[in-house]
């Protein structure tokens, strides 16, 4: 924290150096050092300015050190999601297919969800072989992003019997 400025040298600075060290000499109120004074008288004198010129070069080295900042839009490839309606259990059967495409952070695509129940394993990898070979032709997509795995009851299909029993209780 800065000194406080001693008024009776603010008021010593609008004197000459002569006049100031007869009225504070040793013939004066004797607080005259010739080591301190003229040091202190001069900065007292030059302290507005030298303030000044410190907030200037202190914003100029600022403004220098501040880096540019510029955005690159990136063109990102569109990737195909596969959401899986099934309960946690691993060996829970699955309830609902869904696939959506997205590019950026807009969906491009919906493959309409179809529900899984009757259908076997294999039926379902052909049915998703199908989809893919869909998506390669359209948006050059060779594989599904990693599983969403979703609960049955958040099925998206209006005429789930899920929710038909859910309305019905």
């Amino acid at each position: 924290m800065p000194r406080k400025i001693d008024k009776k040298c603010l008021a010593c600075v609008q004197l000459s150096p002569d006049q100031a060290r007869v009225a504070h000499g040793p013939d004066g109120d004797g607080c005259w050092d010739e080591r301190r004074c003229h040091r202190r008288r001069s900065h007292y004198r030059k302290r507005r300015d030298i303030n000044e010129k410190r907030r200037v070069d202190y914003a100029r080295s600022r403004e220098q050190t501040s880096v540019e900042t510029i955005s690159i839009e990136v063109e990102t490839a569109p990737l195909a999601y596969l959401y899986l309606y099934r309960e946690k259990r691993k060996d829970a059967p699955l309830h609902a297919i869904a696939v959506s495409v997205w590019q950026d952070s807009q969906k491009v695509l919906e493959i309409e969800p179809i529900h899984c129940s009757g259908m076997r394993n294999r039926q379902i990898q052909r049915y998703l072989e199908r989809a893919l070979q869909q998506l390669n032709q359209r948006f050059g997509i060779t594989k599904f992003e990693p599983d969403i795995r979703l609960e049955p009851v958040e099925c998206p299909i209006a005429d789930c019997p899920l929710k038909q029993e859910a309305a019905d209780e």
